[in-house]
């Protein structure tokens, strides 16, 4: 399980053991299952909601089936998609790795295993206000850099979004004018949040599905030049030979299909209804989406 835009520096750290800046998030869970079909680590970067969403399904019901499974948190992708490719993080439950992530895949592709995806419809976007009528598309960015204070803000600087708009800058004429200002997805939705309350100018980066598009009047910036990318599948992420060692967990994996209202459902349990609760969030979510997917695990609780 590797892959994302690792540094020699980030490569060796983690063939030395990975120091993982993440930290354990999601202990195992002692009830529903014994845990004595193996042990499962999941990972996905923090405040990528994505990841963390479908890791909380997956805990919950991979639990059901006798797996003991852990989530670990990581500050940046590239030291995940090491962990995977090394062996010290069994999945990354939410990767994009046709477009965003492809350059991870191009580094540890040999090393790694699709599981499947469960989403079809994965895009890259570049976001303003609502209230900003006259800006609809990235071309309307240029020449107006000092509305916007010069700065286009981003997430972690080892984004596959980073990446991205790194390369779309140049395509549209807006290196002269604009910087793209990375920290990580907390520190943006801040700015997002700070400057959409004062009806303030702001540009961001954003994906979708997220549910910061729902939770902030924003829209999308048309891209006439297609610099964003194309639209592609969130995918179960593996280290090599996990459907082997969990064959069982793999083929129920494999079988999660998620329209747009069912994952919007999922993120919005996760992240606002039942925040730091996610195991009332699946409950529920698994409630109003008895029949989401082939294979769900049936719940005392429903």
């Amino acid at each position: 399980m590797k892959n994302r835009f690792l540094t020699t520096f980030v490569a060796g750290v983690a063939a030395l053991g990975l120091a993982l800046t993440g930290c354990s998030q999601e202990a195992a869970k002692d009830e529903g299952g014994g845990g004595d079909k193996g042990d499962i680590k999941l990972g996905y970067v923090t405040g990528w909601t994505d990841g963390q969403s479908v890791s909380l399904l997956l805990e919950n019901q991979l639990s059901k089936l006798g797996y003991n499974v852990e989530t670990e948190t990581f500050s940046d992708a590239a030291v995940l998609y090491a962990g995977v490719a090394n062996g010290d993080v069994d999945m990354y439950p939410s990767s994009w790795p046709e477009v965003t992530h492809k350059q991870y895949m191009d580094e540890y592709g040999d090393k790694l295993e699709d599981v499947g995806a469960y989403y079809d419809n994965a895009v890259l976007t570049i976001a303003v206000p609502k209230y900003m009528k006259d800006i609809n598309s990235i071309e309307d960015l240029k020449g107006k850099g000092k509305d916007f204070d010069g700065k286009i803000i981003g997430i972690e600087p080892g984004a596959g979004l980073t990446k991205a708009t790194k390369g779309m800058i140049p395509k549209y004429g807006l290196d002269k004018e604009y910087e793209l200002v990375t920290s990580s997805t907390a520190a943006m939705l801040t700015e997002l949040g700070n400057a959409t309350d004062d009806k303030e100018d702001i540009v961001v980066t954003l994906w979708r599905p997220f549910w910061a598009n729902n939770a902030y009047p924003v829209k999308d910036l048309k891209d006439p030049k297609g610099a964003m990318g194309d639209a592609e599948k969130l995918h179960f992420t593996a280290t090599k030979g996990f459907s082997d060692e969990f064959s069982e967990a793999a083929d129920y994996i494999s079988k999660i299909k998620l329209d747009d209202a069912q994952y919007g459902d999922l993120e919005d349990m996760v992240v606002n209804k039942y925040k730091d609760e996610g195991d009332k969030a699946i409950t529920e979510w698994l409630k109003a989406n008895p029949d989401a997917y082939e294979g769900e695990i049936a719940d005392e609780e429903k």
